[in-house]
């Protein structure tokens, strides 16, 4: 690993500059590979579809697509942000450059944070998933039933996470070669089971099957705002992570390298709303919502829903399922690793954060010791929650949902106010820089609120609590107080940062092509 003090030095005049990234290293291809795997469907569906029909029933499907749309209104402002100023630090970076060094800081927070609580989870199902396939391979029912005990758990969980440790320390093209297999593997497996889900439904064989209906597609459908919000910050958790091809622009190849990112997260949640609402609507469609054996809404249905519905649904295929579930989580946590260590290197690198963030290892161009540090507060974190939640993987989820409202809300806000000076000056700009960001940033707001105040009921999310008050709701809370106490901490240590001296507060000027 480099050493601390050959670590490259921020910009002296408060503007961005290079953080020692190889740049070149992957193209559109892998860009898309690297955000559906980040986004891990087969995981995240298997964790998202019981919490989300527990909320909305049978118009799940009508709130995934309707989740997609503030995410693409975000995405937009993603877009125009990382061209005026593609740099690892994303949130981070931007909203200092908007707002200020303390709101910027706060964005990085936020992206860091929901970035470890989705660590911890992707190794649990990877777990789980890795023993239901062993269990159905030898016919050994108790080999299945292992991740229940806490102690296998837990030691399982560590293992999965040192090994997608050791890959992504390895730098992006190893972490590229490992996707191509995994990703692709996923993907069919899913369209079978969405097919062969659709089909056993039509073949009436199914006791609770119902047959598809446009009212599933329709959001105003849903019983009341609190559910449909609910809903919302769960589904959103299915899209989350799009923007980790946004933190490695300065690594992707060609002149015109944020315009090459912009495109691969337009096309990454393209891919992802189509296949969420066709599954969502399979699933529906064959295990309905009701409380029975396979109902969506039986709590040991929800809790983990395609290890309930693999075998009914795919017959002896469906070790495929799980193998596809275990390897979607498995690249999932390797890739999602990208985020955090980047955005971690940036705030090292513009210091706000300990110098050693913002070293680059010389062999393989990776940022080693974020990574190992994302690693070590993921599986910390993770083995608390799995003694203290009744259904760590539920509560978790919806935290997490809360953390992405924030940071994607505040990130958009933040492209409507760094262009504010062009927001009049054409009719693309309006659009692109400040209706759409803002209405997105908007949405995400109000769907963090509704959910903030939900998560307060004791009996919110898998029903755990402590003193009374909910522990979706504790968990928000600790880490919006932990990320303050954080950084008052680096305001002693490093003023110079929250001072503005290093990464100053500016708007753009007119220097991009606007045909791009």
């Amino acid at each position: 690993m480099r050493n601390v003090d050959n670590a490259l030095p921020a910009p002296d005049g408060g503007g961005l500059s290079a953080k020692g990234l190889p740049a070149g290293s992957i193209g559109i291809l892998g860009l898309v590979v690297i955000g559906i795997s980040v986004c891990a469907p087969a995981y995240t569906l298997t964790a998202s579809l019981g919490p989300a029909a527990t909320q909305v029933g049978k118009q799940m499907p009508a709130v995934f697509f309707v989740s997609f749309i503030p995410m693409l209104l975000v995405a937009i402002g993603y877009r125009e942000l990382n061209r005026e100023m593609p740099d690892a630090g994303t949130s981070f970076t931007w909203a200092t450059r908007a707002f200020g060094p303390w709101i910027g800081w706060i964005a990085g927070w936020g992206l860091v944070v929901s970035t470890v609580l989705v660590l911890s989870n992707t190794a649990a199902v990877a777990v789980d998933f890795m023993y239901l396939a062993l269990g159905q391979a030898l016919e050994r029912p108790d080999i299945a039933a292992l991740p229940d005990d806490a102690v296998v758990n837990i030691a399982s969980c560590l293992g999965f996470m040192a090994v997608a440790t050791w890959i992504s320390c390895r730098g992006l093209q190893s972490t590229k070669r490992v996707q191509y297999v995994l990703v692709s593997f996923q993907v069919l497996v899913l369209a079978w089971f969405a097919w062969a889900a659709f089909s056993a439904a039509a073949d009436g064989g199914h006791p609770y099957s119902i047959p598809v209906e446009w009212s599933w597609f329709n959001p105003f459908a849903v019983e009341s705002f609190s559910q449909f919000a609910a809903g919302v910050a769960v589904s959103i958790f299915a899209y989350w992570g799009w923007d980790t091809v946004v933190t490695i622009s300065e690594e992707t190849t060609g002149d015109k390298r944020a315009n090459l990112s912009g495109k691969a997260a337009t096309l990454v949640m393209v891919l992802l709303v189509g296949s969420y609402v066709l599954i969502s609507a399979a699933v529906v469609s064959f295990a309905g919502v009701g409380t029975d054996a396979t109902g969506l809404a039986n709590p040991a249905i929800a809790a983990n829903v395609f290890t309930a519905l693999a075998g009914p649904v795919m017959g002896p295929a469906a070790i495929l399922l799980s193998l596809a579930v275990m390897s979607s989580s498995a690249a999932s946590l390797q890739s999602t690793f990208m985020s955090p260590a980047r955005t971690m290197l940036a705030m090292g690198h513009y210091q706000a954060l300990p110098a050693k963030y913002a070293v680059v290892e010389s062999r393989f161009k990776a940022p080693a010791y974020a990574t190992v540090v994302s690693a070590l507060v993921a599986s910390v974190f993770y083995a608390v929650m799995r003694v203290v939640s009744e259904n760590v993987l539920s509560d978790t989820i919806t935290a997490l949902g809360m953390m992405v409202c924030f940071y994607y809300g505040l990130t958009a806000f933040a492209c409507v106010w760094y262009f504010r000076k062009q927001a009049l000056t054409s009719a693309r700009h309006f659009l692109l820089r400040g209706l759409c960001p803002g209405l997105g940033g908007i949405l995400l707001f109000v769907a963090l609120i509704r959910t903030t105040l939900d998560s307060m009921d004791p009996a919110f999310g898998s029903g755990s609590h402590i003193g009374g008050l909910g522990l979706v709701f504790i968990l928000g809370v600790t880490v919006a107080l932990t990320g303050l106490l954080v950084m008052l901490y680096m305001y002693r240590k490093y003023p110079a940062f929250f001072r503005g001296e290093v990464l100053k507060k500016g708007t753009p000027v007119f220097s991009f092509d606007e045909n791009i």
